[in-house]
């Protein structure tokens, strides 16, 4: 298989800081992303080095094929890319605050789904599940996505929209991903969101 390069992130031991609203202080990102290759999972990692040996505290995971991978527009985010789809481009963000930073699961999914308006009608609940020893838990949140009061969400209300978060659990961890855009583009990849996360392995 043809392989991208390596997004390579540094791990660092930081004060605890909430994942919530949008993000917190992390360490800066001294890699950038290479260009996208189309239809090809592009391995990244949440430690620096291309290639290394394997360390505990460290994680790779697939991203896919036709996303968009990109430089992280700001220190807070560890890996970037954007998704494109018929509804119009949805943001990935992957966020790491340290060995176990970040705060609890049940607080993290509860605010993602705080930062929607949940269609009328919809419950929607967290699922689990274990891959590559590494614990996943994540929501699937469709409605309105809210105004941000951290400055870097939408200024207004953005209906039609639907946001992905999962926690991914494990040695030197938790991990943060969150995707967020319009409807028609997150639920045309609602399965590449969860093959990037049965991807997340050891690195």
């Amino acid at each position: 298989m043809i392989r991208k390069a390596l997004l390579t992130i540094p791990v660092l031991l930081l004060p605890l800081a909430a994942c919530g609203g949008e993000e917190a202080p992390t360490p800066d990102v001294t890699a950038e992303a290479p260009p996208a290759s189309q239809g090809v999972p592009a391995p990244m990692s949440s430690r620096g080095g291309e290639q290394q040996v394997a360390q505990e505290g460290s994680i790779q995971f697939d991203v896919p094929g036709n996303w968009q991978q990109q430089p992280p527009s700001s220190p807070m985010r560890m890996a970037q890319a954007t998704i494109p789809g018929s509804g119009g481009p949805a943001d990935l963000a992957v966020f790491f605050f340290g060995p176990g930073g970040g705060g609890g699961v049940e607080a993290n999914i509860q605010r993602w789904v705080d930062q929607m308006a949940p269609a009328p009608g919809s419950n929607p609940q967290p699922e689990t599940f274990d891959v590559n020893g590494f614990r996943v838990t994540w929501i699937d949140v469709s409605g309105t996505l809210l105004p941000s009061n951290m400055g870097t969400g939408p200024a207004t209300e953005q209906p039609n929209s639907r946001l992905y978060g999962a926690v991914v659990e494990g040695p030197g961890g938790p991990w943060f991903f969150k995707a967020t855009g319009p409807e028609a583009t997150m639920s045309a990849e609602r399965e590449n969101f969860l093959k990037m996360l049965r991807s997340v392995r050891g690195s």
